[in-house]
């Protein structure tokens, strides 16, 4: 382990940087299970007064079924509005008395709700969330403010965000068997039809501590936060663990394509989608890079070929973490003048000179250098710590790996990057969805 980190100083001693976070190190995390099968992680951190909790809940729109979609990303409504000992708004109200700050947020594999506090706040902190996950408070009333609050989220994140309306089209055109298919968000009729039944059973199953990762990190410690654990998590009973997702994406073997018109679009969006395997893999870092080869900064691919010839007015990409295989996203918003045919032919191809060509040494320790300077950025927050920490240990299968992450990125080479290019952004892989005003714009 100090192996690989005095490897990673000596990669990166060039940049004159600082990284305090080399303090960190694996052994430095120490974590206990309870017998209601809760696993907390805790790491000791002094530097500042402070300290978070951050709850990973092993559930997103990929548990889901048609007929209850989006009900995950409710639940992070529900969440604040009310239990048995704090009522409606005191979980806010109480966390923010205590100096305290709150947020959540919810993907298509976990839902995480994270607290941040003065560190003599962490038994409030315990107790309220204690509370709301032994003793959420779903009635009718709330639930029908809260879905109206949600579905009006929808209309209004598609009206607002043109990556948004393409996402959920390709998303349903690339997958035709996982429930990566829907946004996590959901289905519009289904928002509309959730039961207090679908509701209370969801929670029962996904919200029981045998479902749950806990991250506590920053001026605490350890038997503290392990006593405070069995006073207040411990007595909240298991349940029978959640169905597992079985559903495997077929290969696609061929392009599929689909069309978007809205009125209000200036020039046409192209977005396309192709299928990469799970975060797990051992091309994550690969095309972790290939991504940021792509499209990160002035001197990226995409916008030195589209960009600057004032082809696209902006050009990026995106991978999200993910359970299972998912995709690698690339969208472009046409300059004026250039249509949707032109734009796609652009990012095609800069997407395969890249795979015939390959990648210069030079371009590729730049981006190597920008991923290790933005993970140790991370890395040197309680903050960042406990986010990184619980994802590492849900996508990756151990919060250890990531302390050689480091190491994964440096390892890799220009020819893996032209082999994932060419392994998986093809043609009978991808997915292109076009977003214009009229159809003559896809011409």
């Amino acid at each position: 382990m100090l192996r690989a980190m005095n490897a990673l100083c000596l990669f990166i001693g060039s940049l004159g940087l600082s990284f305090a976070v080399q303090a960190t190190q694996a052994e430095d995390i120490k974590s206990f299970t309870l017998e209601n099968g809760m696993k907390i992680m805790v790491l000791e951190d002094a530097s500042i007064p402070n300290a978070n909790m951050y709850l990973f809940w092993k559930v997103g729109s990929r548990n889901e079924m048609p007929g209850i979609t989006g009900i995950s990303h409710f639940f992070e409504h529900m969440m604040f509005n009310g239990s048995q000992k704090y009522g409606p708004k005191m979980f806010d109200r109480t966390m923010e008395a205590a100096g305290g700050a709150n947020n959540a947020y919810t993907t298509e594999n976990m839902t995480v709700y994270t607290d941040w506090f003065p560190a003599n706040a962490l038994e409030t902190m315990f107790d309220l969330e204690a509370d709301r996950i032994a003793n959420l408070d779903i009635n009718a009333d709330m639930v029908e403010s809260e879905r109206g609050v949600v579905a009006s989220e929808r209309i209004t994140g598609l009206e607002n965000s043109n990556w948004r309306t393409l996402q959920e089209e390709i998303k349903g055109a690339a997958f035709r068997a996982h429930p990566y298919s829907w946004s996590v968000i959901g289905h519009e009729s289904d928002i509309a039809a959730w039961t207090l039944e679908d509701l209370v059973q969801y929670h029962k199953t996904y919200y029981a501590p045998n479902n749950a990762v806990v991250v506590i990190a920053g001026d605490v410690k350890f038997d503290q936060v392990k006593a405070l654990a069995n006073q207040y998590f411990a007595s909240i009973p298991a349940q029978a663990p959640p169905r597992e997702v079985k559903t495997v994406e077929p290969l696609q073997k061929g392009e599929r394509r689909v069309f978007v018109q809205k009125a209000s679009v200036s020039t046409p969006n192209v977005m396309l989608a192709y299928h990469v395997p799970a975060t797990s893999s051992d091309d994550y870092y690969a095309l972790d890079l290939l991504s940021a080869i792509l499209s990160t900064g002035n001197s990226s691919r995409l916008y030195q070929g589209l960009v600057e010839p004032q082809v696209a007015i902006e050009v990026e990409t995106y991978m999200p973490m993910s359970f299972d295989p998912n995709l690698f996203y690339v969208m472009g918003v046409a300059a004026p003048g250039i249509t949707a045919k032109e734009l796609e032919k652009g990012m095609i191809g800069e997407i395969k000179r890249v795979a015939v060509e390959g990648v210069t040494l030079r371009e590729l320790e730049k981006v190597k250098n920008f991923k290790l300077m933005s993970f140790y950025r991370t890395m040197e927050t309680i903050n960042g710590k406990a986010n990184t920490i619980g994802s590492y240990e849900l996508y990756f299968g151990s919060y250890d790996k990531l302390f050689n992450a480091p190491e994964a990125y440096n390892k890799v080479t220009p020819e893996d990057i032209q082999r994932v290019a060419q392994t998986y952004l093809r043609r009978a892989n991808r997915t292109v969805a076009v977003l214009a005003a009229t159809e003559e714009g896809d011409e």
